[in-house]
């Protein structure tokens, strides 16, 4: 693959991004918030035109609005009015439900506490005569027959009211210590607050908790409230003024105090730590959980504020109050999120405004920073003109606030873990890909398209051709799909066009047109838009080889040969075989030798019908600049010799000074073999390069053996090569001269008796030798010519007798064929002879079986006539006996013979049948039929015709004649 291109593309960036980049760097990169803000709808802002809203409870299933009419509207979550009570005649200062959700508890300035039924027309009314400030029903009223609640307000009493058998009792928890700004019911833990600080009383043991003091410093409780909201049954979080404090209450505990309590009676069922604490820079309006963190709602004060400020509930005319903020910190102060709010009228407002409430939810489903589905907390920030809900935001919001803020990777790796809807990822990867387009970050564009358009085809097609359309394509091409989805084929050949016309990706070119499937696209395109390159400087190897492949493709495999062999491609000899392409080579000699001269030398030489030797050779010489064209005709020439000596007669003058340079050890077999060389010249050429043995054989073929034999006695010092070019010359001449030029050499006439034993008299050269000359080793030399000499005589004599032996065992042999004999007779005829004889002897029906028969015709030969009675055979009328030394006799005529012989060894002879005829050696198709006890008097001679000339008989002319017949026939 060529090089990978550069991060944004194909060209460099341009220096807007160097700007941005530089810009983003210097700004400070903006927090996500924590939640989202909407403004509740539906009755609300039509109530609250002619009204203002003073504190609002959240149920599982509705919202409870109080306001300063005294009203208390009962509202879903969309903001429609269900339900209104109109229970006091003064401002509500507080609202809250029972667990279930089905009864509603309101307290106002005109000193009423009322309780109604949400599904009934239930209702109680509690006169206190005094402003009651907070309420708080018992979590499990609606079950429970005992119907408490605890209220207080300005006259510093916190009351415990019980319905007992004879009505509702209050029974006074605490007084004395100011009014009773807050009270929360949680489990049976009773938390209130006052103007000393916060108690806790446990309901269900009657025993005080715990005692929290008031935050030093903080403004006066009836100018800044503070807040309580149990988290859980045993965290209660306090915000005070400026402060934050998490309390822990465990049961089962018998340990003190912690020493920041006030030393007031404790249950010692119970243990309290102050879990955290921190300040703040901000006076709190509202607090409430969020998971392991907090939402507070901050006040911010003006600087030039004052206690003063603090005076008097009505707003500020001045209208300079800032907009309160939403903050998610964590137990440790940390500030995870701030959100400004834009209230209406804020203005106006005071810290005291404000309220926060928040719906019931289970902090165990917050987990990992993420909230189950369904689970999430609301948030309700009440203004007295304004209700706004927060609620945590989703996987979608915080996508789309990472695309809003430029992070598009983050945003698709959002997606990919499947945290919002598949829907989102085709959106989030639009917009990916447009922004790094925006910012010429085209290669990294293209890499992220198989994850973003995955299996759609238009999508692929579309981007395509966009990336066509900025001439960035060649980026995108490594990752376009060819299934799943399949393209159409504009697509695929689009793109390997584009790779084509930019040199720099010709490699890439290639490597697609390797792997893509050729069914995909038309290949004709893609070669109109190739050739026309072949011939300018923007052509490169991989684009002929990518040439070559869609040639392949196309079906042009002519064309695809001529450029694998320009490419000098290794396996361009497979590509012949495959595609029958014999015919084509013809011009690519020398580059099919240059890529493999192992295998172009056989394949020109098998197809030498089509390429001559002399083309060849011509081819070669033509790119002796390319090549060691020398070589190569050597190898040509070499095996075409093997192949066939005359093949190449025209270049043996020239193969000979090639074997003379590159195989010297193979020139002297050719010279043997050849017919067709100038002997001349090749005495030059091996005088030239000192080739000896070469000069010796040129030499003695010219005629001049005298000075071949010079050359083997004074240059190659190689007596014994001297005496084997003189044996096979049979000169007796050369023999003297031979002589002659070792006499002055001892050496050499030593080693010359050694070896003249079989082709010359020894002693001649000894009667030749000089008198005085010392011959080295001379007695040892005497003494192998004469064992050498009887060696040779007992060999003779040995091959002489094995002669002999040979002659007598081949007699032998001959003497057993010829004994051996035909029965000829025609089917009647055997059949006869079986019926009759089918009661004989077991060793006579043994030999009866083995006797070979034939169907002869009734015709008979002129001169075929028995060799006994010398009448013409008749085998219709009785049978003929054919022996292997050429003689027929007739059945009677041979068993006539038989009683003869046998009448002269017995005194009485019985009545001999055809039994006897075992006495003949029958052609049984075994080669053993030698009698073994050796008695040749019990039998017949080798010829019968041999005895019947004993007898007078002359059966020449009739042996003769049926010989010639039979081996006619």
């Amino acid at each position: 693959m060529s090089p990978k291109p550069p991060e944004n593309g194909m060209e460099g960036d341009d220096e807007r991004e160097e700007e941005s980049e530089e810009e983003n760097s210097e700004e400070e990169e903006e927090d996500e918030p924590r939640l989202k803000y909407q403004r509740m709808g539906g009755s609300v802002p039509t109530l609250l035109q002619s009204d203002a809203a003073s504190c609002v409870a959240i149920a599982e299933r509705m919202i409870a609005l109080g306001t300063h009419s005294g009203s208390v509207h009962i509202l879903d979550f969309l903001g429609n009015q269900v339900k209104e009570f109109i229970a006091h005649t003064a401002a509500v200062n507080d609202l809250c439900f029972d667990i279930e959700g089905e009864y509603i508890a309101s307290c106002s300035d005109d000193g009423s506490v009322v309780i109604s039924s949400l599904f009934t027309d239930e209702r109680m009314k509690f006169e206190y005569h005094r402003p009651m400030k907070t309420i708080a029903l018992d979590p499990d009223y609606v079950r429970k027959s005992s119907r408490r609640f605890v209220t207080g307000g300005l006259a510093g009493h916190l009351y415990f009211n019980v319905k007992k058998w004879i009505g509702y009792r209050d029974q006074v928890l605490h007084s004395g210590e100011g009014p009773i700004h807050s009270v929360k019911w949680r489990a049976s833990l009773i938390a209130w607050a006052n103007d000393a600080g916060v108690k806790v009383y446990d309901a269900a043991n009657d025993q005080r908790v715990t005692f929290i003091e008031r935050p030093r410093g903080s403004p006066r409780p009836e100018l800044l409230l503070p807040h309580l909201v149990w988290q859980d049954d045993t965290v209660l979080v306090i915000g005070w003024g400026t402060s934050v404090k998490i309390v822990s209450i465990k049961s089962n505990q018998n340990k003190g105090a912690n020493g920041t309590y006030k030393n007031i009676q404790m249950s010692s069922m119970n243990q309290v730590d102050i879990v955290a604490s921190f300040q703040t820079t901000y006076f709190i309006s509202g607090i409430a959980p969020f998971g392991d963190s907090l939402v507070v709602l901050a006040y911010i004060p003006v600087e030039e504020d004052g206690e003063k400020d603090f005076s008097s509930t009505i707003p500020s005319r001045q209208g300079n109050a800032q907009r309160p903020e939403v903050r998610v910190v964590t137990w440790n102060s940390d500030e995870l999120a701030t959100d400004a709010l834009p209230i209406h009228g804020f203005e106006h407002y005071k810290a005291k405004d404000y309220s926060l409430a928040h719906a019931p939810f289970s902090g165990s489903s917050y987990a990992g920073g993420q909230w189950a589905a369904g689970d999430e907390p609301l948030y309700y920030i009440v203004s007295p003109k304004d209700v706004v809900i927060a609620k945590p935001r989703d996987t979608e919001d915080h996508i789309s606030w990472l695309l809003q803020h430029g992070y598009h990777e983050k945003a698709l790796a959002a997606v990919e873990a499947g945290q919002g809807r598949s829907e989102l990822l085709d959106e989030v990867g639009t917009r990916y890909l447009d922004h790094l387009i925006v910012e010429r970050k085209y290669a990294e564009a293209a890499s992220l398209c198989p994850k973003l358009l995955r299996g759609s085809a238009s999508a692929w097609e579309r981007w395509i051709f966009h990336f066509a359309h900025l001439r960035q394509l060649p980026v995108l091409v490594p990752y376009i799909p060819t299934e799943n989805p399949r393209l159409r084929d504009t697509a695929y050949e689009v793109a390997l066009v584009a790779l084509a016309t930019n040199s720099s990706f010709h490699k890439d070119l290639l490597s697609i047109v390797k792997t893509w499937p050729p069914v995909i696209y038309s290949a004709l395109p893609v070669i109109s838009a190739i050739e026309p390159q072949l011939n300018t400087s923007s052509s490169t190897d991989a684009l002929k080889e990518a040439l070559a492949e869609l040639y392949v493709i196309d079906g042009q495999y002519e064309k695809a040969f001529s450029l694998y062999a320009d490419l000098m491609k290794p396996d361009i000899f497979d590509f012949i075989d495959n595609h029958d392409l014999h015919d084509t080579i013809r011009e690519k000699v020398a580059q099919l030798m240059m890529i493999d001269c192992k295998r172009a030398v056989p394949l020109f030489i098998q197809h030498r019908d089509l390429i001559s030797p002399s083309d060849v050779v011509s081819q070669l010489g033509a790119a002796k600049n390319k090549c060691d064209y020398r070589y190569f005709l050597h190898l040509y020439l070499h095996s075409l010799f093997e192949a066939n000596p005359h093949a190449g007669r025209d270049f043996h003058d020239m193969q000979v000074e090639l074997y003379a340079e590159y195989d010297p050890k193979m020139l002297l077999p050719f010279l043997r073999s050849s017919q067709h060389y100038t002997l001349e010249k090749a005495h030059e050429i091996c005088v030239k390069r000192d080739l000896l043995r070469e000069q010796v054989f040129i030499l003695g073929r010219m005629g001049n053996a005298k000075q071949a034999l010079a050359v083997i006695i004074n240059n190659l010092g190689d007596i014994e090569e001297a005496i084997e070019f003189v044996s096979m010359q049979h000169d007796d001449e050369l023999w003297e001269e031979l002589i002659k030029q070792c006499l002055n050499k001892p050496e050499m006439v030593g080693v010359l008796l050694e070896h003249t034993v079989g082709n010359l008299d020894p002693l001649y050269i000894v009667n030749m030798v000089p008198n005085g000359l010392e011959i080295p080793r001379l007695r040892d030399r005497l003494v192998k010519i004469i064992t050498d000499y009887r060696t040779e005589t007992s060999l003779r004599h040995g091959c002489n007798d094995i002669l002999k032996a040979d002659c007598v065992n081949l007699l032998i042999k001959y003497y057993k064929e010829a004994r051996r004999a035909i029965c000829l007779s025609n089917e009647e005829d055997e059949f006869r002879t079986k019926r009759d004889n089918k009661n004989r002897s077991s060793q006579f029906a043994e030999r009866s079986m083995s006797i070979r028969t034939m169907e002869v015709k009734s015709k008979v030969r002129g001169g075929t006539r028995c060799c006994m009675c010398f009448d013409p055979f008749a085998i219709h009328d009785v049978s003929i006996y054919v022996f292997f030394c050429c003689h027929a006799y007739h059945e009677t005529c041979l068993m006539d013979s038989i009683d003869s012989i046998i009448s002269k060894k017995k005194p009485a002879a019985p009545t001999h049948t055809q039994d006897d005829l075992s006495y003949y050696q029958y052609d049984d198709g075994d080669d053993e039929g030698e009698d073994e006890d050796g008695n040749d008097d019990a039998r017949l001679s080798v010829c019968i015709s041999h005895d019947l000339l004993r007898r007078g008989f002359n059966t020449n002319a009739a042996s003769a004649d049926f010989f010639l017949s039979e081996r006619n026939a």
